[in-house]
């Protein structure tokens, strides 16, 4: 995400994830998460940047890109859904929601769920049924929002989410008939 305006809020979230995950990730590996995705997956066609202004500075955003069935890692999803299509095309087009992000001094406004609200009606758009995230285990908040927000948790909600590392959710969308 090369856009000038997405780099106050990559900073921050940068120096939280350093807050929060010092101890289990060392400065290079969270450099490498950050620089992790080319900034070509989340634009046109197959992704897209979303971000909150106020005044003509960034208080909030997030992005999407095409994920498959294969980076996902689940064999069996993809074997059910390709067998729905007999021309060999992916039966379910997935966007991946990432660096999804309020600026601290913008909290408790609801400017996440507008986020995802606008990334997950512009996926719709681009022809995307179901969406995917991932989010830190020291990451409550963001946890908590999707499930308030109907996403689905990938993972046993009751085991301990230090034990499972990141905590996969989805969300099949709904397309207007």
């Amino acid at each position: 995400m090369h856009d000038p305006l997405v780099r106050p809020l990559l900073d921050e979230l940068s120096h939280e994830y350093w807050t929060r995950y010092q101890r289990v990730l060392s400065a290079e590996e969270l450099r490498a998460e950050m620089e992790h995705y080319p900034a070509q997956d989340f634009a046109a066609p197959h992704g897209e940047l979303v971000l909150v202004l106020e005044d003509g500075e960034p208080v909030a955003g997030g992005a999407f890109r095409r994920r498959t069935e294969q980076e996902l890692g689940d064999p069996a999803r993809l074997a059910r859904q390709s067998a729905r299509r007999s021309d060999g095309s992916p039966a379910v087009r997935t966007a991946e929601l990432k660096r999804i992000w309020t600026h601290s001094a913008h909290r408790r406004r609801g400017l996440a769920r507008l986020v995802l609200a606008e990334l997950e009606r512009r996926a719709v758009e681009r022809g995307y049924r179901r969406v995917y995230l991932t989010t830190g285990p020291r990451q409550p908040e963001a946890a908590g929002l999707y499930l308030a927000t109907g996403y689905t948790p990938l993972f046993d909600t009751g085991t301990d989410p230090e034990e499972i590392g990141p905590l996969a959710f989805e969300k099949w969308l709904e397309v207007a008939s």
